[in-house]
């Protein structure tokens, strides 16, 4: 399975630095970075020794979304607190949760938000999971080359497993599934129950391929009786 890392608004280089030093020891080598130039500075470079092959492909776009544009599923790091109504995973229960995944999908990626300020709850929403790292301390923070080093170190047996080819029907079926789902609540003019919309979109990413398969089935009756 491809796994990307897409760093968001990173403000200091030797961070960028860093995280590609992390990736390039655990077998990772596609960094994507959102709207921001701190990987040109000669930081970057001197604290990611052996890892330049990583910082001449880094990948620039302006948005998250667009970063995500090839991506067929998304897990966000946030911490705890930012994910009330979210399924909230650790880095050892996205393991198998990446493993199901990988047998139907070809690409993930896996984003940090910024050293300060983490992601918006408008980036959040793009996701299809939220992780963090669980913290003992009472003053809990990992700077951002340590929490990619924990994330790359435990999904990297996830890299050494080949990219299974996917038919073209089964490609982006979570991102259809949510579209289909917010169409559906427009139809039913429930689009403004908060709660059910939430409960919904987050919990999407956690279907298997049957199950996705299965509730687009049903999604497409509703839809046919609806109609007439």
């Amino acid at each position: 399975m491809r796994l990307t890392i897409i760093l968001v608004a990173p403000a200091r280089a030797e961070n960028i630095g860093a995280a590609a030093r992390a990736m390039k020891t655990m077998g990772f080598t596609d960094l994507r970075i959102v709207d921001s130039q701190a990987h040109l500075e000669p930081a970057t470079r001197w604290v990611a020794h052996g890892s330049g092959d990583i910082i001449d492909n880094i990948s620039v776009f302006p948005t998250l979304a667009e970063a995500l544009h090839d991506v067929e599923f998304t897990v966000a790091t946030t911490a705890r607190s930012r994910a009330k109504f979210h399924y909230y995973a650790t880095p050892a229960e996205l393991v198998p949760l990446l493993q199901e995944k990988s047998g139907w999908m070809s690409h993930a990626a896996l984003v940090f938000g910024r050293e300060d300020s983490g992601l918006t709850n408008e980036e959040l929403a793009l996701a299809d999971v939220l992780t963090g790292v669980p913290m003992v301390a009472d003053y809990p923070s990992l700077n951002l080359g340590q929490a990619v080093m924990v994330y790359c170190y435990q999904l990297a047996g996830l890299m050494q497993q080949s990219v299974k080819e996917t038919e073209t029907s089964d490609e982006f079926q979570l991102q259809a599934l949510r579209a289909r789902i917010v169409r559906l609540l427009g139809s039913l003019d429930v689009a403004d129950d908060i709660k059910l919309a939430d409960w919904l979109q987050q919990r999407i990413g956690l279907l298997g391929q049957r199950d996705t398969a299965m509730l687009h089935r049903l999604l497409h009756d509703i839809e046919k009786n609806i109609a007439k």
